[in-house]
């Protein structure tokens, strides 16, 4: 008898078309293009110019790219998860909207909240759903609209952030493809170091609170930043040798575009070339749940079956973890 896999099967994306570049950024924040791209790696970023528009808007668009390209009936989709940390609104669920919008009537759907991470644990819980054999597709959403929560004169964030949108269909598998192993973890210590401090139950919004600033992303940089790179090499490293992979096995590192210092530095932990190191830091800034997928979108013609691909990636929380996933198609 067969086990059956859960297996990445279609990929879609999108970006918003307003481009936010560091030349702009000159004008708005004490800071400069040769700082910016020297400390992070991003030369621009997309930016939501709608005000009357949310993150679903990104999701929904993300995924009805996806449904094109696969030429899928939505009314087969079984279940979908949507990503994010920043959602229309706190009570009403984002993915029943999304669902509804793109016409998966016959799913149920719920968000899925870890940060920077959404995304990866979104890929271990479609998993699960899939391997039950309960369910047949699970389309997965990682979007978010960070431009909504970013103070534009917070030099430490502004710079950083972006806003798009990426989706994934996850199907059975049992010719051996999909994803094979994950290692997550988490450490509610990093509650004190990035945060939004106002606007949940332990600080409800107010006037203080709006006049404060405190609905805005807070990040204490140096501190997250020695987190990142020191858990995200480290759960890379312990999923190969967990699964007895040396750097010639692996095709693809697809790690979270949060800095290209920490890209940089989980890829020399794995032993990987650049060759081999999935990014668009570049264009797109840090999109938070939306950067896995958009990588997988942005490099999916370069992708091969039977690719081995390392996903890695770090959050608030804090939240962080490695896949490891075998490549289902030919683009």
């Amino acid at each position: 008898m067969n086990t059956i896999k859960a297996a990445i099967t279609a990929v879609g994306s999108f970006v918003p078309e307003h481009v936010l570049s560091n030349k702009m950024l000159e004008e708005m924040v004490d800071t400069n293009d040769e700082w910016i791209t020297t400390r992070t790696g991003i030369k621009e970023r997309r930016i939501l110019k709608d005000a009357q528009k949310g993150t679903s808007y990104l999701g929904i668009k993300a995924a009805q790219n996806l449904i094109k390209k696969a030429n899928l009936d939505p009314k087969e989709i079984d279940l979908v998860l949507f990503a994010t940390a920043t959602p229309d609104m706190p009570v009403a669920s984002t993915a029943a909207f999304t669902a509804s919008e793109i016409g998966a009537t016959n799913a149920f759907s719920f968000d899925l909240q870890a940060a920077c991470s959404s995304f990866l644990y979104g890929m271990s819980t479609a998993a699960s759903y899939i391997e039950s054999g309960r369910y047949k597709k699970v389309l997965l959403i990682g979007a978010d609209k960070m431009s909504s929560i970013i103070n534009y004169e917070d030099r430490a964030t502004c710079i950083i952030f972006g806003d798009g949108g990426g989706a994934v269909l996850f199907e059975p598998n049992e010719e051996g493809l999909g994803l094979q192993d994950e290692y997550l973890r988490s450490d509610g210590v990093g509650r004190n170091f990035l945060k939004i401090e106002a606007g949940g139950s332990l600080l409800p919004a107010s006037e203080k609170t709006v006049k404060n600033k405190l609905h805005y992303v807070h990040q204490d940089g140096k501190t997250v930043f020695k987190f990142a790179v020191s858990n995200m090499a480290d759960v890379s490293e312990k999923i190969m040798k967990r699964n007895q992979l040396e750097e010639k096995d692996v095709d693809w590192l697809v790690a979270h575009q949060a800095n290209k210092r920490i890209i940089d530095a989980t890829a020399k932990r794995m032993g990987l070339k650049d060759d081999k190191v999935l990014m668009n830091i570049q264009r797109y800034g840090n999109t938070t749940s939306a950067t896995l997928p958009l990588l997988l979108s942005d490099y999916e013609k370069q992708l091969k079956k039977g690719d081995n691909l390392v996903f890695a990636s770090f959050g608030g929380g804090f939240t962080w973890g490695s896949i490891y996933l075998k490549w289902a198609y030919n683009s």
